[in-house]
């Protein structure tokens, strides 16, 4: 596969499904409408190493995945699969069909190895190939067997033994607790919370609440406080990988886990402390970043884009209060004027990320200022370029408005209720749900209501006025019939009235059928009719193979929701009926595609197409003219912008 000159241009100047086209980034760092960093950085890379990262190194090699996650990143925030394809083939040069991984040894347990192992993870949930999951398999069985310190924090490497360093919580913790999360080790989160607070517990200073590069446990290294065991100074990737690992682990954790709170309090904590040693003029971070004035320190990309992400993420998320907002929208504007730049062939580089910095080792690295000055900074470093992708995906290719902040958006597993076996016999649910990455999943719709700062639930009870009353937005999505459970719990005259009563009351309800053959219409329309809404058993856009165009839905110019949306992708879908309150949204040929009605407070919002799962959204099917995700990404903002907030 080749990425040309032209692609990198393209992707240059052209944005997705971003929302930099309207002039301005989600940080309100002003931004060109045609330029956008982030995926111009991302296509130099493509353009660089036009087939592959493989390429580029030798060994599996854990900065590998530094860049990846940023490809993913930018993936999730525009549809575009491009990216996706990036990772799968960069992936896949290093793994075997058996799920053996070319280069690696579990022996040698490094921290760092594990790191790849995300997108692993990710791989196997957007594609359920087996050979992704032994692969990961693998990788977890190195943390099965990793020596750790006495109280249980997994050592840096083995031939770093008894020592903890800020960047393996990066390389290890958020596969971890994404695996955990997907295959039911639910004992593993009070091991991951355990290792996030022992390192704070030991690194930070309790003067700056700072943290330390690395701890010794054994206090025997040359670099080790003899007292502490702490490497004497304040490295900035190191605490960028932290904060990092940070963000990246609270996405697998349980909603009710104690752990969530615990890492919640250390982001916290962490973020107060780093803001206060963030340059006042650039906005940026310095090397040793408490250090500004001592003479050979500078301000690095990798630690700058790090902590950026970091802190916009954990707003995002709503780990963090929205007053961090300033210091992320400097931060990023400082990156762009003082790192990234195009060089003579109009391709995006970044200057300033330091190659390498670590402790010990042969020749030995005494974790002197010295020693950290002494290490060569580098243009387009893989650490850096993965880091500034991760935050270029925050700050360039969200939207500008965190309208969903406070709100929660919860998706229905009552009337939607299937399971799914997995490898190892786990059970988990399936089939427009938040976390499943495959076709049929809701993770990248999921992604777009949390780039407005959103939170996501997920209903498994029947909804109920005492439910309904924690969430401001209901989605409900091809409701059961016998063909897709024994015992289908059907839509009744409670839950019509307790939905309702919830909508009049300030509640936005999403309504999404299917085709006859594929949906219980009957049942489900006696919550749509009381909106004036009916899932009629005539069906239209009955696609042919790869006819796609069969299944285009134009949007006119001025609709009330899809504001910049000009054509989106349906298929199979029941035309809907509509009278008051309810009114037509979209048509074609005069059949009615989606409607709105209100009610009281509340609003409604019915189509006859799951249309917004991931495989009509996340690029890796639907051609890039049909703009689903773009779609997902304006409805989301209309939904959050609909009823009151609770």
């Amino acid at each position: 596969m080749k990425f040309s000159r032209t692609l990198i241009a393209i992707s240059t100047l052209v944005t997705v499904n971003s929302y930099a086209q309207q002039g301005t980034s989600v940080s309100g760092v002003a931004t060109s409408a045609k330029q956008n960093w982030s995926q111009g950085m991302a296509a130099s890379v493509m353009g660089w190493w036009n087939d592959s990262l493989a390429n580029k190194q030798a060994h599996w090699s854990y900065d590998m995945g530094v860049v990846l996650k940023g490809m993913e990143a930018m993936w999730r925030a525009t549809g575009d699969a491009t990216y996706y394809k990036y990772i799968q083939k960069s992936m896949d040069a290093w793994v075997n069909e058996d799920g053996t991984i070319r280069g690696y040894d579990p022996h040698e347990f490094n921290i760092d190895n594990v790191n790849d192992g995300k997108l692993l993870l990710t791989l196997y949930r957007a594609t359920e190939k087996v050979k992704y999951k032994k692969a990961a398999d693998l990788l977890r069985s190195q943390l099965q067997n990793h020596p750790r310190t006495k109280e249980g924090s997994f050592w840096h490497k083995k031939v770093y033994p008894w020592q903890v360093w800020l960047d393996g919580l990066y390389m290890g913790q958020p596969f971890y607790a994404e695996y955990a999360m997907l295959f039911g080790e639910d004992s593993a989160f009070n091991d991951i919370t355990r290792q996030f607070a022992a390192i704070e517990r030991h690194t930070r200073d309790p003067k700056t609440g700072l943290l330390y590069h690395g701890w010794d446990e054994s206090k025997e290294q040359k670099w080790a406080n003899k007292q502490t065991g702490n490497s004497p100074h304040f490295w900035g990737r190191a605490l960028g990988w932290y904060g990092m690992a940070l963000v990246d682990a609270l996405d697998y954790f349980p909603a009710n886990h104690p752990g969530r709170d615990t890492l919640i309090n250390i982001l916290n904590r962490f973020t107060k402390a780093v803001t206060k040693v963030q340059d006042a003029k650039t906005g940026l971070w310095y090397d040793i970043v408490d250090m500004p004035t001592t003479p050979k320190n500078y301000l690095e990309a990798s630690a700058s884009s790090m902590l950026v992400y970091t802190i916009a993420k954990g707003i995002r998320k709503g780990y963090l209060p929205t007053t961090y907002w300033a210091n992320v929208k400097k931060g990023y504007d400082g990156i762009l004027k003082t790192f990234v730049d195009k060089n003579a062939n109009g391709e995006v580089e970044l200057k300033g990320t330091v190659k390498v910095s670590g402790l010990g080792g042969n020749p030995y690295r005494d974790g002197s200022f010295e020693y950290y000055m002494g290490e060569p900074v580098i243009v387009n470093d893989w650490k850096g370029i993965g880091a500034y992708l991760l935050a270029g995906a925050e700050m360039e290719n969200m939207p500008a408005e965190l309208v969903g902040k406070g709100k929660t958006v919860t998706v229905d597993y009552y009337f939607n209720h299937e399971d799914k076996k997995e490898l190892n016999g786990f059970k988990y649910p399936t089939h427009y749900t938040w976390n499943e990455m495959s076709n049929n999943g809701f993770s990248l719709l999921g992604d777009i209501f949390s780039s407005y700062g959103a939170q996501l639930s997920t209903l498994e009870a029947a909804p109920t006025a005492a439910n309904l009353a924690k969430t401001d937005v209901y989605i409900i999505c091809d409701p059961d019939g016998l063909k897709d459970n024994k015992n289908p719990n059907y839509v009744n005259e409670e839950h019509v009235k307790a939905l309702t009563a919830w909508v009049q009351k300030g509640g936005v309800l999403v309504l999404m059928a299917n085709d006859s053959a594929n949906c219980d219409l009957v049942h489900f329309n006696k919550l749509a009719n009381a909106f004036g809404i009916n899932f009629s058993f005539r069906g239209r856009n009955f696609v042919q193979g790869n006819q796609y165009e069969m299944g285009a839905v134009p949007i006119p110019a001025g609709n009330e929701v899809f504001k910049q949306t000009k054509k989106v992708y349906l298929k199979e879908i029941s035309i809907l009926e509509t009278k008051a309150p309810a009114k037509p949204l979209v048509k074609v040929d005069n059949d009615v595609i989606m409607a709105t009605a209100r009610l009281g407070k509340g609003a409604v919002f019915a189509v006859g197409d799951p249309w917004l799962y991931n495989e009509y959204t996340d690029g890796r099917k639907i051609p890039l003219e049909y703009e689903n995700a773009k779609a997902a990404y304006e409805l989301a903002k209309w939904l959050l912008q609909q009823g009151v907030k609770k």
